[in-house]
């Protein structure tokens, strides 16, 4: 290849956005489509249950995000760890068995189920640890209420901060929160984590 056309060619990769992450990706095409903020309790299908997809919470950003972005249906795997380990989830809401409609969109449930799979890191305050596709989980400041979201492949309007896309009372939407409330968790779902997931699927 001549010196021209590999400049050529090096020039054309280095115009090329780099590819999205694929979570963060699954994420964002939610905005717009989920409008409303819903929790009530409704019974699904197992496995794959969803509510409409106009409506949901924010763990349902998270459940939705990892089935389109990677088949990773998160109601069957935290249904078959709980079953597994009932005691190692927490014991907030009195249950004595699984309830499959509901277990898996509970943050500390998935909080327990991202430890357990070891993709769980502490809490960061510096915005070069979080990359596009992590998942974050708070208490929101005041009602001290659990939440959970995806980080988002833009920045903040200053460029100091990563944005997250999540649904706290409006629908889908990517906002600059990520250090607005009390961090709990961050995890990265790399190749070996997703691997686990679906270990816990079959």
């Amino acid at each position: 290849m001549g010196l021209r056309r590999l400049a050529l060619v090096l020039a054309a990769l280095a115009a090329t956005p780099a590819l999205a992450n694929p979570l963060a990706k699954a994420a964002a095409e939610q905005v717009g489509v989920t409008v409303i903020y819903d929790p009530s309790y409704v019974g699904l299908d197992f496995p794959g249950g969803d509510v409409p997809r106009d409506r949901g919470v924010c763990t349902d950003v998270v459940i939705r995000a990892l089935r389109d972005a990677h088949g990773i249906d998160l109601q069957l795997a935290v249904n078959r760890d709980m079953n597994a380990d009932f005691a190692a989830y927490p014991a907030i809401w009195g249950l004595r068995m699984t309830d499959r409609n509901i277990d898996h969109r509970r943050v500390p449930n998935l909080e327990t189920l991202l430890r357990r799979m070891g993709a769980a890191e502490g809490p960061s305050d510096d915005p070069d640890d979080f990359a596009p596709g992590d998942i974050v989980s708070w208490r929101l400041t005041g009602s001290g209420l659990p939440h959970i979201g995806i980080v988002a492949e833009g920045r903040s309007a200053d460029g100091a901060r990563p944005l997250v896309t999540h649904n706290i009372g409006w629908g889908t939407r990517t906002e600059d929160i990520l250090f607005a409330h009390d961090m709990v968790l961050r995890a990265r779902l790399d190749e070996a984590t997703r691997a686990r997931l679906r270990d816990l699927m079959e």
